[in-house]
């Protein structure tokens, strides 16, 4: 079941909440005035420099500068989206909240789930079985085998089908969230004889299952649950319910492909750490990753399969805007099996040497040639050209020395092979004709009259880079993205071409940005105009935050701090009466 809020619901929830105890149960804090204080939960400190106002019901690090309301704070601890943080919040404390629910059972899916991961919990726990010395084998201790909620199904035909026909559950229900197959009129179950790894979102709900074989004449040696409305593979990852709060903190997240690979680092001490369900990375699975951290660490097999699957998720995660490096385990066909033979700090140390995104590509692309040769060095060099095109400018400049220093080459003969070509379309667009769910076309007016200038005279485009954060839509911001990647490649707009290349509901809005924002011919008035306008709404925003952190300054604590805050906020109000 999905909600929606609406702000007067949302306002009802924090008058009936005490920021103070929400945050008290996460952080130790002792009062100081009128306020309380703790050790930040967001970065490392040893002095105290997190603040909470029971009054102002918000908190603030002068540390960081991590601030909100209650809200925020239990979004960003428990690394969870608005919606979610909501619901965490109405459940613990007994809520009921107005709201605009869309029905369709997912609640009872989720239960059902539930019941069958504590089923195969027990019987991996409570009764003889062959997973247990199974997963003992492998080195797993019980505590992590507890976290993980590790489980087993056992060898009969219908022993979770029997137990939750018991239950009260309809068998269609299990049908459809893949725990039992149905042949015949007859049903059995889909898991026999396999360990079982449950799969739970961010939320905390078990939305599937993969199963282990124990005896290695049984096929597949992998079998997963099949999609249903609550499990689509696309938009998960295993064991991130576990490791989010690692991921924030650490300020990156290690990308492995199964199930034991996450579990055997999570154990190492290597806890930032989830599995992509297969190795096929997706770009549902790219903005969940982003939610947490931009920078991402592939560690995939070093086998064929794994390189190929890496290749395929540098582009994808490139795509998102993450920084992305990749490692192979250079003894030891995957993660686990390599930090049980070498440790944890060995496996670090690969992850330093982990390859960015260019010279990961360039180096894998260079498989098949043999470089001692003219006729393959040629060849390297025309696909070393069309990976540096996909390049940022700044980026293309460090390539373009690198590659010509590594193959004894002049750097001019890269950039005359750059220019003899025709430029690739943007990634992120490279599939722009597919309907893509999650494409949104939402936009701020200061956002279509800024690029509806921006269409109108091309001569703009390169002077809003210093101020391009203006663009905070996603959609706005992808628009910008491909005008100034056209303009520094050809000097000019095509605007076909940028229609052509994205979906229907975009290029709807680009039309609409055209038709109905009208300019006066003072392209260049307007332009003026919307900086300021951005200006002031930043020093608005600035003002804002100076005032509620002097606000919360403790006089005795924070003198020094206060007189900074104040000097600050002074040039601020300065600087916005001057615009």
């Amino acid at each position: 079941m999905s909600f929606s809020f609406s702000n007067h619901t949302i306002e009802n929830l924090k008058n009936q909440i005490n920021i103070v105890d929400v945050v008290g149960r996460c952080v130790p804090l002792k009062r100081a005035g009128s306020n309380y204080k703790g050790v930040c939960p967001f970065h490392n400190e040893k002095t105290p420099s997190f603040v909470v106002s029971e009054t102002k019901q918000i908190f603030t690090c002068f540390g960081c500068g991590a601030t909100g309301d209650v809200i925020e704070f239990v979004k960003r601890f428990y690394n969870l989206e608005f919606s979610e943080a909501v619901e965490k919040l109405t459940g613990e404390y007994g809520i009921t909240l107005e709201k605009k629910a869309s029905n369709d059972n997912r609640d009872v899916y989720y239960q059902v789930n539930r019941m069958a991961a504590n089923f195969f919990y027990k019987a991996f726990t409570e009764t003889a079985n062959k997973g247990y010395p199974y997963m003992k084998r492998r080195g797993i201790s019980p505590a992590i085998l507890k976290k993980f909620g590790i489980g087993y199904a056992d060898e009969k035909w219908d022993s979770l089908y029997q137990y939750l026909l018991s239950q009260g559950v309809d068998p269609k229900i299990m049908l459809e969230l893949g725990l039992v197959s149905e042949s015949k009129g007859k049903y059995y179950d889909k898991f026999r004889n396999r360990v079982i790894f449950p799969i739970i979102n961010t939320s905390g709900k078990v939305i599937g299952f993969g199963g282990r074989a124990i005896d290695p004449d049984d096929n597949p040696k992998y079998l997963n649950s099949a999609e249903s409305r609550i499990f689509q593979k696309k938009n998960n990852l295993y064991g991130l319910n576990i490791s989010r709060q690692s991921v924030g903190k650490d300020g990156y997240i290690i990308l492995v492909e199964g199930y034991m690979d996450t579990i055997a680092l999570y154990q190492a001490g290597v806890t930032n750490v989830a599995a992509s369900l297969g190795t096929a990375l997706t770009e549902n699975q790219a903005r969940l990753i982003k939610r947490y951290t931009k920078n991402v660490v592939l560690s995939y097999d070093a086998d064929g399969a794994g390189r190929a699957a890496a290749l395929r998720g540098l582009d994808i995660l490139k795509a998102e805007d993450c920084k992305v490096r990749v490692l192979h385990v250079t003894d030891g066909k995957d993660p686990d099996e390599y930090i049980k033979k070498n440790g944890r700090d060995a496996f670090l140390k690969l992850i330093d040497g982990a390859l960015p995104y260019g010279d990961y590509k360039l180096e894998a692309a260079k498989i098949g040639f043999d470089l001692s040769k003219d006729e393959d060095r040629i060849d390297y060099i025309k696909a070393a050209t069309e990976i540096i095109r996909s390049l940022s400018p700044v980026e293309q400049e460090i390539y373009i020395e690198k590659t010509a220093k590594s193959l004894k080459i002049s750097e001019s003969a890269i950039r005359m092979e750059l220019m003899g070509q025709t430029p690739q379309e943007l990634p992120k667009f490279r599939h722009a004709k597919e309907e893509d769910e999650d494409f949104s076309v939402e936009i701020q007016p200061l956002e279509k009259t800024l690029l509806k200038v921006l269409f109108t005279n091309e001569s703009f485009i390169p002077k809003v880079k210093s101020w391009d954060s203006v663009f905070q839509s996603d959609f706005a911001a992808r628009i910008y993205e491909i005008l100034e990647r056209e303009y520094g490649e050809n000097d000019s707009v095509d605007i076909k071409k940028i229609m052509d290349m994205l979906p229907t509901e975009g290029s709807k809005k680009v039309s609409e940005i055209l038709d109905q924002i009208v300019l006066g011919g003072n392209e260049e008035q307007v332009f003026e105009e919307c900086r300021q306008t951005w200006q002031d709404h930043q020093l608005e925003e600035e003002e804002k935050r100076l005032i509620t952190l002097l606000s919360m300054a403790d006089e005795e604590d924070n003198l020094e701090k206060i007189r900074e805050l104040t000097d600050q906020l002074m040039k601020v109000q300065k600087d916005r009466k001057n615009i």
